[in-house]
């Protein structure tokens, strides 16, 4: 039996990179979030796909990539076929980092579902050529768990960076206008970005950003602007939201501490920030989706008997 990363909560544990399974859903599927990333591919059937951005009907050929944090369920399912792509933000921010260089990939993974509109979510469509194509690649993933992360990480990578590359492409069609607003990222907008993930709780202001990337600050918001379709201290706040959801999930910190741990350590302000980035208060949000929570890692004998039930087959060939 696959996987289901809706009706518990599962994180990547370390030495889990990514993982690939097919779902089936002929019922209501209940809101629910995770903290990594999640692209979901519509295979068969229909139903309407609930998140903060509203209501919209899914039908075969669809996609939803959600960044972490945000949430989402599957109202009115009818024979409702998935094939569910997941893995960690560090494998994207160590990995795949390259991606934020790329015009396409940097907005199917970080611009997008970054943008005001976007609320941690991008949507797009497969023709049935292109949807053919990334069952291969999601097949080939699957077929991964099987074997050990240290023989076969490359694979993992290559048949992750395939998939991106179907969905980019796809992406220049559906989002032609949006993609004409953003540019490829000048070198200083991926350093910036990394130094502010390296350093999420700094007290940053964009003088001393700029400072640190030898720019002007006005010359350093337009480069990021170009890049991302945000300011520096615009995607610095999505990224503080999106820590902020993940240690809600995945720990019992007191939501005070959690405020300061991502640099927003005004209790009023940051309960703000995340309401506006997620619509829901972060008590709200961790008492809705954190309730059960199962590392998802590459030691299934670990894993407690009555929860193997949820494990794909062909873990028991983890080593």
């Amino acid at each position: 039996m696959p996987l289901d990363t809706s009706h518990d909560l599962f994180h990547f544990a370390e030495g889990a990179l990514a993982y690939a399974g097919r779902h089936f859903h002929d019922e209501h599927n209940p809101l629910h979030s995770h903290s990594f990333v999640e692209i979901a591919f519509v295979l068969a059937g229909h139903a309407t796909h609930r998140s903060l951005s509203g209501s919209q009907p899914l039908t075969a050929g669809d996609v939803v990539l959600l960044r972490p944090g945000a949430w989402h369920g599957y109202d009115h399912c009818y024979g409702l076929e998935l094939y569910n792509c997941c893995f960690s933000v560090e494998l994207l921010r160590r990995e795949l980092a390259w991606t934020r260089q790329d015009q396409l990939l940097g907005y199917l993974l970080w611009t997008g579902p970054y943008s005001a509109n976007g609320r941690g979510m991008l949507m797009t469509r497969l023709d049935e050529g292109a949807r053919g194509e990334c069952e291969v690649h999601l097949a080939a993933l699957d077929s991964l768990w099987r074997h050990p992360v240290a023989s076969y990480r490359g694979d993992i990578v290559g048949r992750l960076s395939l998939i991106f590359s179907c969905l980019g492409r796809a992406l220049a069609q559906s989002h032609e206008t949006q993609l004409g607003q953003v540019g490829p990222a000048h070198p200083a907008v991926g350093q910036a970005m990394r130094l502010l993930e390296s350093r999420l709780a700094y007290h940053w202001t964009l003088t001393e950003l700029a400072e640190d990337m030898h720019l002007a600050p006005g010359y350093l918001v337009r480069l990021f602007k170009a890049a991302t379709g945000l300011p520096p201290m615009a995607y610095l706040a999505r990224l503080r939201a999106e820590h902020a959801a993940t240690l809600l999930l995945q720990s019992d910190q007191p939501v005070t501490c959690i405020g300061q741990a991502v640099g927003w350590p005004d209790q009023n302000y940051f309960a703000r920030r995340f309401k506006a980035h997620y619509g829901l208060s972060a008590t709200t949000y961790r008492a809705r989706f954190a309730e059960q929570a199962v590392n998802l890692q590459h030691r299934p004998a670990s894993v407690p008997e009555h929860l193997q039930a949820w494990v794909p087959a062909s873990a028991a060939d983890f080593s």
